[in-house]
């Protein structure tokens, strides 16, 4: 009897909860189905994961690594990796999984890009929680160009270097490279599939860099992801609010909110920081709203009624269209003689419900138009006769 199949039976013994699962995965290994012996260790390791002590350890080190490259290596890599985080210490699990980018390197397979890939991505995470982000960094720069090299990746394998990504953008303080590594994370894996509280730790990290990130003036893209949609009702519903706000570049409204949120508010550090930024940033939003919701004919707007809206004074308004104008959300002149500026551009943004029904108003409108204009034509022009 092999070691392998010595080692099942052992377990069958010391942990008779799970004997029927060795049982199956010795009667699988006998029979040389790799396939399935995939598929149902795939099983047994989202049960072990759950299960005290060294469980699935124990399993890789005495059953898995008698067969390890026959299977499927991006589902070795994955157990791998599921494995390593069984560790207790992050050194033994890295050393771990290094001798296990050592094997898939000596199978010498094209196939073998994938796993190790995604390997690596797992060390580069142990490197950032114990304290080593350049070594994060370097994996991480690695890996992006090893992407770029590869065609028909594996979502998995995406997924695990977006989400490396964006911890290492979290930790740096990176927000709008955070923003965009955990959107595209979330692009590589089914939204069903995460927890609950997973999900709404990562809504409230997108929705807090959405608001800090420099260059992110378009909240749409975010308010219309399923992932949002649960912070509605949950202790962080106030931050969804903002969101809003900011999106319809509601001044008022998002004062209201920070007056009835004020101590949470206060909580968030980063919030405190930026609060200048903050308004500037609402402020900025504010004009696109105003911009956008007049007529395409009519986008010459006196600094007044800017003023008016963001209440701010008349010199704070030519910097915030400077502003506006030098990060190409708008294009145009400003007539500072006249006090006004000419809009001939905005940057398309992603509509809300609101904004799609305020858009479709103003398309019945432009058909009244011409309609009105074509009985207009047809009223003034005479009869033509065919001969």
């Amino acid at each position: 009897m092999s070691g392998a199949l010595q080692y099942l039976e052992s377990q069958q013994n010391e942990r008779p909860e799970l004997a029927e699962w060795y049982a199956s995965l010795a009667d699988l290994y006998q029979r040389k189905l790799w396939h399935q012996l995939t598929l149902k260790l795939e099983q047994f390791v989202a049960l072990a994961v759950v299960q005290a002590g060294d469980v699935l350890i124990q399993l890789y080190h005495n059953f898995i690594t008698d067969f390890e490259t026959k299977i499927n290596l991006l589902k070795l890599a994955h157990f791998a990796v599921i494995v390593s985080r069984q560790y207790a210490e992050k050194e033994a699990a890295i050393s771990y999984l290094e001798r296990v980018v050592e094997k898939l390197h000596a199978t010498r397979e094209i196939r073998a890009e994938e796993p190790i890939l995604y390997v690596k991505m797992q060390i580069a995470a142990f490197k950032l929680v114990m304290g080593n982000p350049k070594e994060c960094k370097q994996l991480l720069e690695e890996g992006k160009t090893r992407l770029a090299s590869m065609v028909d990746i594996n979502p998995s394998v995406h997924a695990s270097f977006y989400w490396i990504s964006s911890q290492y953008h979290k930790f740096a303080q990176e927000f709008a490279e955070f923003y965009r590594s955990a959107l595209l994370y979330l692009a590589y894996v089914q939204v069903e599939s995460l927890s609950d509280t997973f999900k709404l730790d990562l809504a409230f990290d997108l929705s807090l860099s959405a608001l800090l990130g420099d260059n992110i003036y378009n909240f749409g893209e975010l308010l219309a992801h399923p992932i949002i949609k649960i912070l509605i009702g949950s202790r962080a519903e106030w931050i969804y609010h903002i969101l809003q706000a900011f999106n319809s570049g509601n001044l008022a409204r998002y004062q209201v909110l920070c007056n009835a949120h004020n101590a949470v508010l206060i909580a968030q550090p980063a919030l405190v920081a930026n609060e200048k930024k903050l308004l500037e940033k609402i402020n900025i939003l504010c004009l696109m709203e105003i911009i956008f919701s007049r007529p395409s004919e009519d986008r010459t707007i006196p600094l007044s009624i800017i003023a008016e809206q963001t209440k701010l004074s008349i010199e704070d308004v030519e910097y915030l269209l400077m502003k506006s104008l030098s990060v190409h959300l708008i294009e145009g002149i400003i007539d500072e003689v006249e006090g006004r500026i000419h809009i001939s551009w905005v940057q398309p943004r992603v509509l809300g419900i609101p904004q799609i029904k305020s858009l479709r108003d103003r398309f019945d409108g432009w058909l009244g138009k011409v309609k009105a204009a074509l009985l207009s034509v047809e009223a003034e022009t005479p009869d033509l006769m065919v001969e």
